[in-house]
């Protein structure tokens, strides 16, 4: 099976293929396309919900890159499908 990060493709079928995924990083540009969201509306979610992963930034400026861990927002969406199966 294949999975696209951002505008990589990782092959999970191998144990070092999670090894990658764990620590594989998305850019916000890019996790928004995959959440279907603005960058307005990533910001509104961010502030909305406090369990939504944090971001990492590359560097302290206010314009530097920020990247999100493919694992925890994975996390994330998981938590969110099963809260809304168990209702």
């Amino acid at each position: 099976m294949w999975k696209m990060v951002g505008v990589i493709h990782i092959h999970t079928d191998t144990p070092m293929s999670n090894e990658i995924q764990r620590k594989a990083l998305i850019r916000q540009s890019a996790l928004c396309v995959w959440l279907d969201l603005s960058r307005s509306g990533l910001d509104k979610l961010r502030k909305k919900d406090p369990t939504f992963p944090k971001p990492i930034k590359d560097g302290d400026s206010r314009q530097a890159a920020a990247y999100y861990v493919v694992a925890e927002v994975d996390a994330w969406l998981l938590a969110k499908i099963e809260a809304r199966d168990a209702a």
